[in-house]
């Protein structure tokens, strides 16, 4: 398996250990991510998974999180914001759908896998960790300091647990979330059932509300995640496998399609030529997807028609070899844990859980010691666009989890964090490893690219990490791109994870050395 924080990954390891099967070992990584990564993810943020069953077939789980009823273009317009505020409660506008498709892999678990965990079990690190005190990572050090002039603006609450002294806490220090624990305590006794419509739900509801949120106790009640179909679209050998809208997940797999077409398995894949290619087709894809790709029951156009083979083999004959086209701001920023596991049944899941930007919303739900999201101020409040706020609309999302099938089987289980940046390091790490025969801790390893923004990022430059060479940096420039370096192994890059499965080999899995996770096995 592979996570973000070594701990998460220790969480997993000990559920299989135990006996237990690559969901339940998922569970207990999200769960555990939320107490030790929560700038980046939380019980108050939305998921999305890929279950692949050992027969090869895939399933879909949609956890986004719908708009409040109450929340609507006029509700913002009426009070003089002309834009979905970015922090505070008027960005808590949408249900956090995380902790439901827990729920959902969990029934899966139990009724097609034959699980046999306990629910209650699978939060005991999450628990412990609440209580007791975890480590302060690097990563949430690195990211309260940076962003420690915003977050002293946060709300009390917010700043009795991250900023205790006035100041972002040292790395290694312990953090403790008491008020956190006691809410994972009761999701172990009660079930995530009582988040949307129980005890739990009406304290969240309550402390929303007393802060200024629109999301009410009837918005939580009435959300369920969805199964879905997951989109599949041909590469190489196999296929690759990602979510359908509202995530970008027809941007991941229509970027490789392009890039195939281009020819980048021929070309080197550190050099300006793979590196212009890559960049102009994600152009392409993005723009796509910044017109059309939002909550799927309001969008204009099929999925099928972007995925059409003639569309993309028009698309990909727009790219211009020798010069780079313009580019805009692109989708924004956004904070994100990927997370996989797989069983010795050869079942996997691939899983993507955010609270949007650093710390979401930065509200606290009341006395739960829960953070808020803000994927809801990714709203427009222009009713023309694609991704205009509706109540009880699902806003887009940039995250998207991917699989890789081949033979049938699903071969690879794989993402990143990096909002704007997920596509790419996909792109990235599927090309290397299945195209270049790199082992996956090469893949991850090895420098990475970016265009637009990213987590704490407000440039849409195009970012190269240090270790390509200065003759490709180069290269790139007379092409037109407005590069800049950035430091090895930097953040901004993000955090990527995969899984290998093979029949003739032991299972592979290789964790990002610029976050503070592991991968491990039994």
């Amino acid at each position: 398996m592979s996570a973000p924080h070594v701990l998460a990954s220790q969480s997993g390891l000990k559920v299989l250990d135990n006996g237990g099967n690559a969901i339940e070992a998922a569970i207990a990584i999200a769960a555990t991510l939320s107490v030790v990564y929560p700038h980046m993810t939380g019980l108050g943020g939305d998921a999305f998974w890929l279950i692949g069953n050992a027969d090869g077939s895939v399933l879909g789980l949609d956890g986004a999180g719908a708009a409040a009823r109450m929340a609507s273009p006029e509700y913002y317009l009426s009070s003089g914001h002309q834009h979905i505020p970015e922090r505070g409660p008027l960005a808590a506008n949408t249900v956090a759908g995380a902790v439901s498709t827990w729920d959902a892999a969990y029934g899966y678990s139990r009724e097609h896998w034959g699980g046999t965990g306990n629910w209650g079990d699978l939060l005991d690190d999450a628990v412990l960790y609440a209580f007791n005190g975890c480590p302060v990572s690097r990563s949430l050090h690195l990211i309260l300091t940076d962003k420690l002039m915003e977050m002293v603006n946060a709300t009390p609450r917010f700043r009795a647990v991250f900023l205790p002294n006035g100041h972002a806490p040292d790395a290694g220090s312990i953090l403790q979330q008491r008020a956190l624990g006691q809410s994972l305590a009761q999701l172990q006794r009660s079930g995530a059932e009582d988040f949307y419509r129980g005890a739990l739900g009406a304290r969240i509801a309550q402390g929303l509300a007393e802060q200024g949120s629109p999301v009410s106790a009837s918005d939580l009640a009435m959300f369920n995640a969805r199964w879905v179909e997951p989109l599949r679209c041909p590469y190489g050998e196999g296929e690759v496998v990602n979510l359908p809208p509202p995530t970008q997940g027809l941007s991941s797999l229509m970027l490789l399609a392009l890039m195939e077409r281009t020819g980048t398995a021929r070309m080197d894949p550190f050099g300006a030529e793979y590196l212009h290619h890559a960049v102009e087709a994600s152009k392409l894809v993005f723009a796509l997807r910044d017109h059309y790709i939002a909550d799927p029951d309001y969008m204009s156009i099929s999925v099928n028609d972007l995925l059409a083979p003639d569309f993309l083999d028009d698309l990909a004959s727009q790219i211009d070899p020798n010069r780079a086209r313009p580019y805009g701001d692109g989708a924004g920023p956004g904070d994100t844990v990927w997370f996989g596991a797989a069983d010795r049944e050869g079942r996997s899941v691939s899983v993507i859980q955010s609270l949007y930007y650093e710390f979401g919303s930065t509200v606290m739900a009341g006395d739960t010691g829960i953070l808020w999201q803000n994927r809801g101020c990714s709203f427009s409040l222009d009713r023309s666009c694609a991704n205009a706020l509706a109540p009880g609309k699902r806003p887009f999302h940039t995250l998207n989890p991917a699989m890789y099938i081949k033979n049938g089987k699903v071969h690879l289980a794989y993402g990143s964090m990096g909002g704007e940046g997920q596509p790419q390091t996909q792109a990235a790490l599927a090309s290397r490893v299945l195209d270049h025969g790199m082992s996956l801790t090469e893949a991850i390893a090895s420098p990475r690219w970016l265009l637009g923004r990213t987590w704490g990022e407000v440039s849409s430059s195009l970012k190269l990490e240090r270790g390509y060479t200065a003759e490709a940096f180069h290269q790139l420039g007379m092409k037109g791109h407005p590069v800049e370096w950035v430091p090895r192994h930097s953040s901004v890059l993000g955090h990527a994870g995969m899984i290998r499965m093979r029949d003739d080999a032991p299972l592979e899995a290789a964790s990002d050395p610029r976050s503070d996770g592991a991968a491990l096995g039994l």
